[in-house]
């Protein structure tokens, strides 16, 4: 796999409050990344930086080796797409309306969607399985429906690097594990670069090819799940005593939790 995204001395955050300080890292092509750390460690800034959604108050990101920020618009939006943790809508869009909404970097200025356009939101909507509420109201879905959703209206701008941010909170364990399952094979499959962040280390543990650490806006640790997930890296970072087994059918780190 090549070098697809490279992050060099990286620091941004917002005015009168840094968050990230001297980040740096590659991500791969075809690459399953997982963000991990406690909360406040700079997780979502990462993802923002990344997605070209905040531009970094030092150091650089480039993009097949190109600095990120000098890329058009548009172009990012064919190539990136980012799935928030949860989203708002003002309007009481369909399902369908929704993930139409995907193919705005292929349509131009005051045209309508394309028999093409279409082609690709019924197929993102079918590899989802969420065609059957094409004409539901977005107010009429269940959190993991809604989520489905999102993601469908992601696959339509046929991305080349998936964002994620957080995208299985929330939701039961049935739904957390029927989106990863979906974004570990389309990841396999159709070589879509994932870059996902989860507060939930098993689910790190079993879906992610390669971990980072964040703590207290660094770079702590990287590397394999088995690399990362150490009990004596997990209680200093997560300042909570926890007992790492392997799981007996992947073999997989798997964390317990031991109370106090």
């Amino acid at each position: 796999m090549s070098e697809y995204i490279a992050l060099q001395a990286l620091s941004c955050g917002y005015p009168g409050y840094p968050v990230l300080k001297d980040v740096s890292f590659k991500i791969k092509e075809g690459e399953f990344l997982g963000i991990i750390g406690p909360n406040g460690s700079g997780k979502s800034t990462l993802l923002r930086a990344l997605s070209h959604c905040l531009k970094p108050a030092a150091g650089s990101i480039t993009y097949k080796g190109k600095d990120l920020y000098s890329i058009t618009r548009q172009q990012i939006a064919r190539d990136f797409a980012f799935v928030p943790q949860d989203t708002v809508f003002s309007f009481s869009f369909t399902a369908w309306e929704i993930v139409l909404m995907g193919r705005t970097p292929y349509i131009g200025r005051f045209k309508r969607e394309s028999g093409q356009d279409a082609r690709v939101a019924a197929e993102s909507m079918r590899i989802t399985d969420t065609l059957s509420l094409k004409d539901r109201q977005v107010g009429q879905l269940s959190a993991g429906e809604r989520q489905m959703v999102i993601i469908a209206k992601a696959l339509t701008q046929e991305p080349k690097v998936l964002f994620l941010d957080e995208p299985t909170a929330h939701l039961d364990i049935g739904h957390q594990v029927k989106i990863l399952s979906l974004l570990k094979e389309l990841n396999q499959r159709g070589k879509i670069t994932v870059v996902i962040i989860l507060h939930d280390l098993n689910l790190a543990s079993e879906y992610c090819d390669y971990l980072i650490m964040l703590n207290n806006g660094a770079v702590h640790s990287m590397g394999r799940p088995a690399e990362v997930l150490k009990y004596e890296t997990i209680e200093s970072v997560y300042k909570t005593l926890v007992l790492v087994n392997k799981n007996p059918i992947s073999g997989n780190p798997h964390i317990l939790l031991i109370r106090k």
